[in-house]
């Protein structure tokens, strides 16, 4: 059986887990920015490779914008594959034309081919774009298995010295003593959740998503794909090296190598052979330092920065997330017993339309996708128990989104399931939540509400589903357009653990979707 190509939503980040930038200029209209996506050949752990890259870097090009720019961004595909590009975090308000996920609200660009995205900013505080590495996801697809374990970790673009081959490019922050530092943190590893310290230095929390949050004095962060932290650091150490270090907290399948990067303070001493390294940064598998450092983020909720979370709910959504497999002719797949691995939310799978949702849906275009994603799981049972029936293993593959009517107010809870149990970064598309609660265990619709906290949730756009527990959000659909929402673990999103919402119009110009540009990709 021939796969359709996935596209490249180009993941400029990639493999690598850390980049620090700050987002400033002018409120304006900034003049339009070319970028040509193309090969560009990279040497590193020993080898040399050619990597998709923006203008030949990687990392890639930092764009330097405010809160109410818009920005235009022409792309060119000089590479071999379909791509887009999602701008993670940006709300685009009333512009899903440029939110950029392939099949949901774009065609790809082919190879050759262009695209201007129009990139409208609001309230963000700092943003990122994203994509993914094409020849292991292909290849994972197609044999219906696993894709393979990254080959390292990076922190802006270099695995460090604790690889081979790698001691000369590791990366360096030159910091003064006594002085403050912003670290702009983004998680873009492809598939596992990460924890991140600095050797003998606390770390101080400001910010999560492009939203503040009150303060957290910690010593390590640990950091789901698609989440990004401002974080405050203070140089007020002995004059030396210390490393800043990065290792995965296992899901599934990970890798368990670190990758470090070097804080080098300024001054006259004497270098140590090998710096200090991070005597906090927790082990692999544990579970504790993550509940400790989640448990701990609440929204700023101050005056200028107000909380407001919906208390009365229009539509409610109880979404079990699981991981579960297909048939395959003969048993000739890499999944288990010889089957085709597919991700679901509330057993569906879905299944890339031939048209992309947002033009099938602004067009009318029928028979492209159905709107009756279930609001409750189709099969009731005990979601995390050891003992599972055989009848929930197996998804539906199929195209099925939500409709929302604008401005109503919406609550998920997203179930974890023994099915593949994992912790699962779930991300929205077009607008931010508040998370109002989580637990382990099965949710209970009549004790846990009672502990959710409505005074000063965090506003985020991606939110860790605990392993076999469950996390709840609210938000206002008050952004018309199709919004894709999915695991922003590559493998889980790659085999079907996603849908849309479509957000209805609202009553007036204003509240209702912008016109679509001019030119749109063909799929």
């Amino acid at each position: 059986m021939e796969l359709k190509k996935r596209s490249l939503k180009l993941e400029l980040l990639g493999f690598f887990l850390l980049n620090m930038f700050v987002v400033s200029t002018a409120r304006k209209t900034i003049p339009s920015i070319n970028w040509v996506v193309k090969e560009t050949k990279y040497r590193r752990l020993c080898s040399s490779k050619k990597i998709l890259t923006v203008n030949g870097l990687f990392p890639g090009p930092t764009l330097y914008v405010r809160k109410g720019d818009r920005l235009i961004v022409n792309v060119h595909n000089h590479g071999n594959y379909n791509v887009t590009i999602h701008w993670h975090g940006v709300k685009q308000p009333r512009n899903p034309w440029s939110d950029g996920p392939d099949y949901v609200t774009q065609c790809p660009i082919k190879p050759g081919a262009n695209f201007s995205y129009e990139i409208i900013f609001s309230r963000e505080e700092a943003s990122w774009f994203k994509g993914d590495v094409m020849e292991i996801i292909q290849t994972a697809l197609a044999d219906g298995g696993e894709p393979n374990k990254s080959d390292a970790f990076t922190i802006n673009g270099q695995p460090g010295d604790l690889y081979n081959c790698s001691k000369h490019g590791t990366f360096k922050v030159l910091v003064h003593y006594g002085k403050r530092y912003l670290l702009r943190v983004i998680n873009s590893v492809m598939n596992e959740e990460m924890f991140f310290a600095i050797a003998q230095h606390n770390l101080t929390v400001v910010g999560m998503d492009g939203a503040y949050i009150k303060p957290i004095e910690t010593d390590y962060i640990m950091i789901t794909p698609g989440q990004t932290m401002d974080i405050l650091l203070t140089a007020n150490k002995s004059p030396s090296h210390y490393y800043m270090a990065g290792r995965a907290y296992a899901g599934a399948v990970y890798d368990n190598t670190t990758t470090t990067a070097i804080v080098k303070y300024t001054g006259n001493y004497t270098a140590p052979s090998t710096p200090s390294f991070p005597s906090n940064l927790p082990n692999f598998t544990d579970i504790d330092a993550v509940t400790n450092f989640t448990n701990r983020i609440r929204a700023l909720a101050s005056k200028d920065y107000p909380v407001n979370v919906p208390r009365k709910v229009h539509t409610r959504l109880y979404i079990t997330v699981s991981v579960g497999s297909v048939p395959c002719v003969n048993d000739s797949c890499d999944g288990p017993n010889g089957s085709r691995l597919a991700a679901s939310l509330n057993n569906m799978s879905f299944v890339d339309p031939g048209v992309d949702l947002l033009q099938a849906y602004y067009k009318k275009i029928r028979g492209i996708y159905e709107t009756n994603f279930p609001s409750v799981p189709l099969y009731f049972f005990n979601f995390t128990s050891d003992d599972l029936p055989d009848n929930v293993y197996t998804p539906l593959k199929a195209t099925k989104v939500k409709v929302l009517e604008f401005n109503s107010s919406v609550e998920i809870v997203f179930q974890g399931t023994n099915i593949g149990a994992e912790n699962h970064p779930m991300h929205l598309h077009g607008t931010s939540f508040y998370h109002v609660g989580s637990g382990f265990g099965n949710f209970d619709n009549k004790t846990d509400p009672k502990g959710y906290n409505l005074v000063d949730p965090p506003e985020l756009n991606t939110v860790g589903v605990p392993t076999n527990g469950w996390a709840a959000i609210r938000f206002r659909a008050n952004n018309p357009g199709v919004w894709f929402m999915h695991c922003h673990l590559d493998r889980h999103s790659s085999w079907g653990m996603d849908t849309a919402f479509i957000v209805k119009n609202g009553a007036t110009r204003l509240t209702s979707i912008r016109r679509p540009p001019r030119y749109l990709n063909p799929c």
